[in-house]
């Protein structure tokens, strides 16, 4: 399966001792993980501003996911001008999943397929993934 991550995942996950880290490095077993060069820029520049001692997990997480450019598209949902790369290159790439925590921005889309692509959050990941 084809996991696409945003940058607010990849920011959290580079904390070494968290949940979403670990699920990166679980995750990478058994799946193709995929961001996009605009996603990864946001990433970097939050961790630079905010949490300049993640920078080493960071660099861990970031070795399984494979970056590629971002899509500029036309998407049949209302989503803000900043966030539509985000999801275009999701679909794009042929993702099955977009993992965001972003809840202000993509909550309306949580459990939604929007041209094949579906927006959940990490934890909700985990459950789909379970089942």
């Amino acid at each position: 399966m084809k996991c696409f991550l945003n940058a607010n995942v990849l920011f959290s996950a580079a904390n070494e001792s968290s949940q979403l880290h670990r699920l990166i490095h679980w995750l990478q077993e058994t799946h193709e993980l995929i961001t996009s060069d605009y996603a990864q820029e946001e990433a970097i520049r939050n961790i630079r501003a905010k949490r300049n001692d993640w920078a080493f997990g960071y660099t861990q997480i970031m070795r399984s996911i494979r970056t590629v450019e971002s899509a500029q598209r036309p998407i049949e949902v209302e989503l803000a001008e900043k966030d539509q790369p985000i999801l275009a290159t999701a679909i794009a790439e042929q993702c099955h999943i977009l993992v965001t925590g972003d809840k202000r921005d993509f909550g309306h889309l949580f459990g939604k397929t929007i041209q094949g692509v579906k927006l959940l959050t990490p934890l909700m990941l985990v459950e789909t993934l379970n089942k």
